[in-house]
């Protein structure tokens, strides 16, 4: 994290700043407003700074992808949502990098704010191309001589090498934002040197990533403990020889774990008792909540949470614990029925006295919905990106503010 230029390496008077956040925010598709602004607001912190040490600050976003029911080419309501939370006007232009963004980026003053139109409006942004195949972009060759310093402030976007992350990088200062800093500071806490003792929860629905993360926090000694929840946990029962039942393996084989299995057995092989998987679970009756040991499986009624039993164990094994990772609930916590388990255990984590970190997938929805997410150490705005990180992946974003171009 050392080795990261943060917002405090550089003088930012009457420089033109062009920072890239992550206002991909949930939208009524419907309507097109903004449902929830809690990356906006995030975000604002970073621009706010910059417009009090004097920066023209220039913004470029997306908003879903072309196609989708959440794409928007115009960010006008981000600008004004985003104008709201700073309390100031915020300028916007529906253009890119055409005569009229030059324009208005050339006649910004000291302390104004831009934003630009969905930069994935550009079809070469989401090109997986090297920063210097970027940097040769359009988008980036008009964009570039009008601006000072390039302030990446997105993490959730930093597994992508996508122009607007990677392409001005190779042509000018870079340095991380407000956001980027917390999120690397967080995750190097517990990934890199954490409190021992560190226990991992690892649940959610997609769980194709897990046995990378499993191995990985292992071998490099990073956690002592996992405890698995969710598809998670099944792909892992399933690898110890449990029959779960043909509609559960139907489940992992449509989310793609079914063939993770050997990769999976090879864990437990290794690594035995540091991997938890649940004792008893919570079957799903049509919409009734019915417990049984694991042993009573198979059973042709969907795994829709962990048992009480399996929640008592757990909360037991967090007990000491110094240092937490949580990516993803237990069970479906969408049905009020089967959020038990990950209430049980996120509760306990909230109340550990550890360092907690959370994110990945619905983590972060999950602990509103329980009203705990004040009560950890850090939420990450992370999906994706949290999780390659997580699983020792190099993400481009990271990289290039590291200078390995």
């Amino acid at each position: 994290m050392s080795k990261i230029p943060t917002l405090d390496d550089f003088n930012f008077k009457g420089k033109t700043v062009l920072v890239r956040p992550d206002f991909n925010v949930p939208i009524d598709p419907a309507t097109k407003e903004i449902v929830d602004d809690t990356r906006i607001r995030a975000h604002a912190e970073t621009i706010r700074e910059l417009c009090e040490k004097g920066a023209k600050v220039v913004v470029v976003a997306h908003q879903g992808r072309p196609g989708e029911p959440d794409y928007v080419e115009s960010l006008k309501g981000h600008a004004e949502r985003l104008g709201e939370v700073l309390g100031k006007t915020v300028k916007y232009v529906d253009d890119l990098f055409g005569e009229e963004a030059k324009k208005t980026i050339r006649g910004l003053k000291p302390g104004e704010v831009l934003v630009l139109k969905n930069v994935r409006s550009f079809p070469g942004e989401t090109k997986r191309r090297s920063p210097q195949e970027h940097a040769k972009s359009e988008f980036v060759r008009e964009l570039a001589p009008l601006i000072d310093v390039f302030v990446l402030d997105a993490f959730s976007v930093a597994h992508r090498s996508h122009a607007s992350i990677v392409g001005f990088a190779p042509l000018k200062p870079v340095c991380a934002g407000r956001v980027m800093e917390r999120e690397l500071k967080a995750l190097s806490k517990v990934l890199e040197s954490p409190e021992k003792p560190m226990v991992c929860i690892l649940g959610g629905a997609k769980a194709e990533k897990a046995v990378g993360i499993i191995g990985y926090m292992l071998s490099k000694g990073v956690a002592d403990k996992i405890l698995t929840g969710g598809l998670v946990a099944q792909l892992f029962l399933m690898a110890k020889g449990v029959e779960l039942g043909d509609v559960n393996v139907e489940i992992l084989k449509r989310k793609g774990l079914y063939d993770l299995a050997p990769e999976a057995k090879k864990l437990l092989d290794e690594y035995g008792e540091m991997i938890k998987t649940p004792v008893d679970v919570a079957l799903d009756f049509d919409g009734k909540r019915v417990e049984v040991k694991v042993s009573e499986l198979p059973s042709e009624k969907p795994v829709s949470d962990i048992g009480s039993e399996t929640a008592d164990l757990y909360v037991n094994a967090l007990s000491g614990a110094n240092s937490i990772l949580v990516s993803g609930p237990l069970g479906v916590y969408e049905k009020e029925a089967f959020i038990e388990g990950t209430r049980r255990v996120f509760e306990a984590v909230a109340a550990s006295g550890a360092y907690t970190v959370a994110g990945g997938g619905d983590t972060a929805a999950v602990l509103k919905k329980l009203g705990l997410y004040d009560r950890f150490s850090y939420v990450s705005l992370a999906g994706g990106a949290f999780i390659e990180y997580i699983r020792g992946a190099k993400l481009p974003g990271v990289e290039v503010l590291l200078g390995r171009l």
